[in-house]
Parts: C-alpha cells; structure tokens; sequence
C-alpha cells in the first residue's frame, strides 16, 4: 500500500474512532456541539489520533492538541477506590483474553485492516453509550490488546470513556484524578467537509491538518480555510489491568502532562 493509500484508508477508518469516543457526548444531547461529521465517502477526518497518542512524548506540537487533567495530591481513599476499579476489571474482563469471546460479547476490533498497531482497540458500542450515563468498571468502552512474540493478541487491559463537557469532579467519581490522568483531543484544523485532498497538504514541512500541525487556534485555522474544533472527541483513559500491580503503571499514560 503505498503512503497515500495508507494515510488516506487510516484517515477513514478513523471515524469510527469517531465513534468510540464521541457517541456517549450524542446520547447527552451534546450532539449540537463542535463534532466531527464522519462519513464513509468524507471522512478523511483525523487519521492519526493513535499515531498522535504514541508520539506526543516526542513532539511539542502534537502537545498542543492534547489536554490532559490535572494531577492531584493523592489520599489514602484515593488509591483504595483506584485499586477496586482495577479489581473488579481485571476480573471482568478476564475472559476476554480470548479475543473470540470478546467478538462474541459485541466487540468489534478497530482498524481490522491494520495489521500491526501499538495497541489494538475492541469496542463495545453498546458499553460506550451506556458509559455517558453511568460508571461500570465491568463494562468498559473498550477492550485494548497488544500483540505477543507469537503474534497473538494478548489482552493488557480496557479503556473508559466520558462526554467530552463533563466536569472534573465527575471523572474523578470515575477513577481518581490523583491517580490517573484522563486526556483528550484538543484544538484540532481540519479539511472541510469535500475537502478529503487536503489532508496532503505541507507548510513549512509540517501537516496543515490534523495532530501534527503547528495550527491550534481558530484564528490560524480559519486562515488556511479550515474547520476548527475546539474539543474533538470525549474524554478517555486507560487502565493496563494486566501489566502489573503498579497503579501508576496500570493508569500511567504516555501522553504530556
């Protein structure tokens, strides 16, 4: 596949990112706020949000589209509520180290196509709108997966997800803020809707659009003709269940404070 094909199919395939993230922001009845409006023919949307999410460590400027909660001192509360959640995960989703039991409970793999990705995302789309409701650390968004030497899929943990206007207080009623960050994606320039060509767009050997151009504020995104949002998705985290007994391991995050 040659690198425009391959931008270009992840960039489509990226609504459904879309999707996980932003379907519970809908049921709120935030849909009328700044979303992206994905569709198959032209969706040629975000494209890199994983890529982003690998890589904001060693780029300043994918930083400027990332916002991550604050930390917090911790308390001895804090980290016994953190430890439940992850108890009672790791015991949920334990059966889902079969990644067809996981397909049979409604799981569906993001990106298929992609054969070799950092972390591979199984949504349940079902959880994911129930998640703007309410907290169940048995049901989460999504089930998140590497792969082992062997090449199977060995199951390291899951990922929650809120409406991107919630409060802080309300993540924190989730997991604890002290002890994991929740982040999302921030101040994003995107083509407009027809635009798909433009994603290939260069300024001073940067990206125009997306996560890794230097343009994150409406001003600078209206000067090239762009389509600003403010807040791209809702909030998200993850918790590595499976990688130790470390909460700052499980809840770390490789994102930039």
């Amino acid at each position: 596949m040659s690198r425009l094909s391959s931008r270009t199919w992840l960039a489509s395939s990226t609504a459904m990112l879309a999707a996980i993230v932003w379907f519970p922001v809908a049921a709120c009845g935030q849909a009328k706020q700044s979303t992206v409006n994905a569709s198959p023919g032209d969706d040629h949307m975000v494209g890199m949000a994983d890529h982003a999410m690998s890589d904001m460590g060693k780029d300043s400027i994918m930083s400027l589209h990332m916002q991550m909660t604050p930390m917090r001192t911790a308390t001895h509360d804090d980290s016994t509520r953190a430890l439940a959640v992850v108890a009672e995960l790791r015991r949920a989703i334990a059966k889902y180290k079969d990644v067809a039991v996981a397909e049979r409970d409604g799981f569906q793999m993001f990106l298929p196509n992609v054969k070799n990705q950092r972390v591979y995302h199984f949504t349940n789309y079902r959880n994911a709108f129930k998640e703007a409701f309410r907290f169940d650390p048995n049901e989460p968004t999504s089930l998140l997966y590497k792969r082992g030497p062997d090449g199977e899929k060995v199951l390291i943990g899951a990922m929650y997800t809120m409406p991107k206007r919630v409060t802080l207080e309300k993540l924190n009623e989730r997991v604890p803020l002290a002890i994991a960050q929740w982040h999302k994606h921030i101040n994003w320039c995107l083509p407009k809707r027809g635009e798909t060509a433009r994603w290939m767009e260069r300024q001073n050997g940067r990206p125009v659009f997306g996560p890794e151009s230097p343009i994150a504020t409406q001003a600078a995104c209206d000067s090239v003709g762009g389509d600003f949002h403010e807040s791209l998705f809702g909030w998200m985290i993850h918790a590595k269940v499976f990688e130790g007994e470390d909460l700052g391991k499980i809840f770390g995050d490789e994102h930039p404070g």
